[in-house]
């Protein structure tokens, strides 16, 4: 999945701050956009996955502009960070219906919670979009809900993209490019981060061991599986284990 989170903000130790916090949970995070022109042409170029943005960006422009064009553009989900909560700037806010809204100052955790949120509910909503189409004229969404279903059905399994472009009956390229568009990642991160989510989960609610979860996901190898769960969440499968453990003890 493409992993970008993009911090508009031009107050640097809070960027870096944040920036520390969200790579730390496997997010390339870009902190080098400090304003709203800045922040749209980089959108256009890298397409990230989220957007925080900070309202009070002292330019021309302030973050409610950035957050329009995003409203408008509807490819992904974007956070305001503020350090006003009072009924004036909430208005103006809600006016471009963000995804969510810190207020400063915030705890990691805070941050941690409301991005993991908000990525969770806009990429079930675009699931959602996609099961509730059942126009037999829009073959598109109907062949990706196929495959999207078929990926959860078989985590199991190790799964060829090959074989879900057979599903569609499309050519792979254009298999690859419309799941692409319509899930904004590819068919082997879709995969790779529905795999490494059910491992997640495993290591916090069983107590199965690794080698077992390794051959449960269909992974070749535990070092492939090892390297795909570093990859995403920044950390070996036994410290994740022993993390939640600790959590759930205290």
């Amino acid at each position: 999945m493409n992993n970008k989170i993009l911090i508009v903000e031009d107050e640097l130790l809070i960027a870096l701050d944040m920036q520390g916090t969200l790579e730390k949970l496997g997010f390339e995070v870009i902190i080098d956009v400090t304003s709203v022109e800045q922040a749209i042409l980089y959108i256009e170029e890298h397409q990230p996955m989220l957007v925080l943005i900070d309202i009070n960006l002292n330019k021309n422009k302030d973050g409610t502009h950035l957050g329009q064009y995003l409203l408008q553009k509807d490819t992904m989900p974007y956070i305001y960070i503020t350090s006003y909560a009072d009924k004036s700037t909430l208005d103006q806010v809600n006016a471009t219906r963000p995804n969510g809204y810190i207020v400063k100052p915030f705890k990691d955790d805070d941050l941690k919670a409301t991005v993991s949120v908000v990525l969770n509910n806009y990429y079930h909503k675009k699931i959602d979009a996609l099961r509730n189409n059942e126009n037999e004229n829009d073959p598109v969404p109907l062949r990706i809900r196929k495959v999207v279903d078929y990926i959860n059905n078989h985590l199991d399994k190790k799964i060829e993209i090959h074989e879900l472009a057979t599903l569609t009956e499309w050519k792979m390229d254009h298999f690859i490019r419309l799941f692409s568009k319509y899930l904004k990642t590819t068919p082997y991160q879709y995969i790779l981060s529905r795999k490494i989510n059910k491992a997640k989960s495993l290591l916090e609610d069983t107590v199965v061991p690794i080698n077992e979860i390794v051959f449960e996901l269909g992974f070749e190898s535990n070092s492939n599986f090892y390297q795909a769960f570093k990859k995403i969440t920044n950390d070996t499968p036994e410290n994740y284990r022993r993390k939640q453990q600790l959590k759930s003890t205290n």
